[in-house]
């Protein structure tokens, strides 16, 4: 059993020591402009997920999602998230394809995340993604409230749906009309 138990750890640590030396010699690729594959993308997507679970507190949204503050969490995203999440005339990002991993196009395939989930994503930014923590250049509210636009763009009311389209000059997407990015978090 003792020569067993030994042989675990001597794997384990080989296989450490060939993860490491493949890292410092640079055969991992770490270009933005490649297709990583499918194993790393799940392994990023499962870390985000965890570290979420484990970090994000479950707080309610303390701005009520009133037709003036979606409004003005349509225009927070518009000034400092659509260039990367993808623009509210239902284009995706003209940078989407320059970051690795690709930032979800929350127009196009808006997200499934409950509100703690995605105020946290935005308040601390996600390491490693470009994503960066908006907690330095927005208030607490502005980030309430692009949270309370994002968990219900598909389904905003009447008036806000009017100033969408007068401002964009193209409706909002509607329920169901998102195409999956596979970038939702359960």
């Amino acid at each position: 059993m003792r020569n067993f138990v030994l042989g675990v750890i001597f794997t384990l640590l080989v296989l450490v020591l060939a993860g490491y030396a493949l890292a410092v010699l640079g055969f991992i690729p770490t270009n933005a402009d490649a297709t990583p594959p499918a194993f790393e993308r799940r392994i990023a997507m499962t870390a985000l997920d965890a570290s979420m679970e484990r970090h994000a507190p479950r707080v309610n949204n303390p701005v009520p999602p009133l037709d003036e503050n979606l409004i003005e969490g349509m225009k927070v995203y518009a000034m400092n998230c659509a260039l990367c999440h993808g623009t509210l005339d239902n284009k995706p990002s003209p940078l989407e394809k320059s970051f690795y991993p690709a930032p979800p196009q929350l127009v196009l395939a808006p997200l499934d995340d409950p509100e703690w989930h995605t105020y946290y994503a935005i308040r601390t930014g996600v390491r490693y993604t470009g994503m960066p923590a908006w907690n330095k250049a927005l208030s607490q509210e502005e980030m309430w409230k692009v949270t309370a636009f994002l968990s219900r763009i598909q389904k905003l009311p009447p008036a806000v749906q009017d100033y969408w389209k007068k401002s964009f000059g193209v409706a909002p997407p509607a329920l169901g009309s998102g195409k999956d990015t596979g970038h939702h978090h359960d």
